[in-house]
């Protein structure tokens, strides 16, 4: 969906700076989604107990371009807290700026 088009079909942004900030915005979201499905599905790969479930995913990866965010609400409400961004993927966190 366009960050300047909401529902049903109307621009949500009136200025032409908000639009591109906006749309600046939703192409980092996309971005960092595809990036996720990346590690994701290389970490089910990583942890897939023998070489035919590694096989299977890969059909299935080559099946399913993970350049894909239709799983994700756009529009959601999202908790970036301290504590919801640990993962189990051992990516660090980010340095704090001292």
């Amino acid at each position: 969906m366009d960050p300047a088009v909401g529902n049903p079909r109307e621009f949500t942004q009136v200025e032409k700076e908000e639009m591109e900030i906006a749309e600046a915005c939703n192409r980092l979201i996309k971005n960092s989604i595809i990036c996720w499905n990346y590690l994701y599905l290389a970490r089910q790969l990583e942890k897939a107990p023998d070489e035919e479930t590694r096989d299977n995913l890969r059909r299935a990866i080559a099946a399913h371009a993970p350049v894909a965010w239709a799983h994700i609400n756009m529009l959601g409400e999202y908790d970036f807290s301290d504590e919801k961004l640990r993962d189990d993927l051992g990516i660090l966190p980010l340095k704090s700026a001292a």
